[in-house]
């Protein structure tokens, strides 16, 4: 099997460097993905790069070059929801943009994209076979939908205005709607692990960065602990 681990930014994917070595290099788009086979199974991980043409680009690459079977897609996201708190894990079942404004050009909802579903759904039997994983070894997570813009939110204000299109996601992001969007074209089943980095408010710049490598590589292990029991 063919797998691709894509993380939007260095200090996410420190835990991967960590745990896999001896990796092949190629490029693809303009990131370098590393090879490597673990258990039988072919991993290319990357970085996307941050925002949503860098993850569609580099995704969309590497995809019209190796047939890839299964995509994990992980990193950190802000929290929307008050019961949603900094290292909790959301495996997302839906991505939607949360600053795709189109109702004025059809009949279109909040976060749709002309042409496109009115929000990308996730739900492969893979991802369904990663959830029961997650519940057998007594992984707390939360599922639901998370959002995503070319923003980093940072305030009270921003996320009011989300969350009045949006009032159920759980987490907002700047990647995850793009590499669905690119899987669902490819029809390829992601799987999505996002780790609360921060409360999305006004502290979030302060928080971000130690939370993002801690809550990252939490997210790291649990992916490939079960990459390691993939037959």
């Amino acid at each position: 099997m063919k797998i691709a681990i894509i993380v939007p930014m260095e200090i996410e994917a420190e835990y991967y460097h960590k745990y896999f070595h001896s990796g092949h290099k190629e490029m693809f788009g303009s990131t370098i993905f590393e090879h490597f086979c673990v258990n039988h199974n072919d991993l290319y991980i990357g970085l996307s790069g941050i925002g949503k043409v860098q993850a569609a680009m580099n995704l969309a690459s590497l995809l019209s070059n190796v047939d890839i079977d299964l995509i994990f897609m992980t990193g950190t996201a802000g929290s929307l929801q008050k019961q949603v708190h900094k290292e909790d894990l959301i495996l997302a079942d839906s991505f939607a943009y949360h600053d795709a404004h189109n109702t004025l050009a059809g009949d279109y909802v909040e976060g749709q994209i002309p042409g496109e579903p009115a929000q990308f759904e996730l739900n492969s039997s893979e991802r369904k076979e990663f959830a029961q994983f997650l519940q057998e070894n007594n992984i707390e997570f939360k599922e639901g939908l998370i959002v995503t813009g070319d923003s980093f939110i940072g305030s009270e204000k921003q996320k009011d205005e989300i969350k009045q299109n949006f009032a159920h996601a759980l987490g907002v992001e700047m990647e995850g709607a793009a590499f669905a969007q690119v899987a669902y074209h490819f029809e390829k089943p992601l799987i999505a692990v996002r780790a609360i980095s921060d409360n999305g408010n006004q502290d979030a710049n302060e928080d971000f960065d130690h939370f993002a490598q801690k809550v990252g590589a939490k997210a790291a292990k649990i992916i490939c602990t079960y990459i390691e029991k993939m037959n």
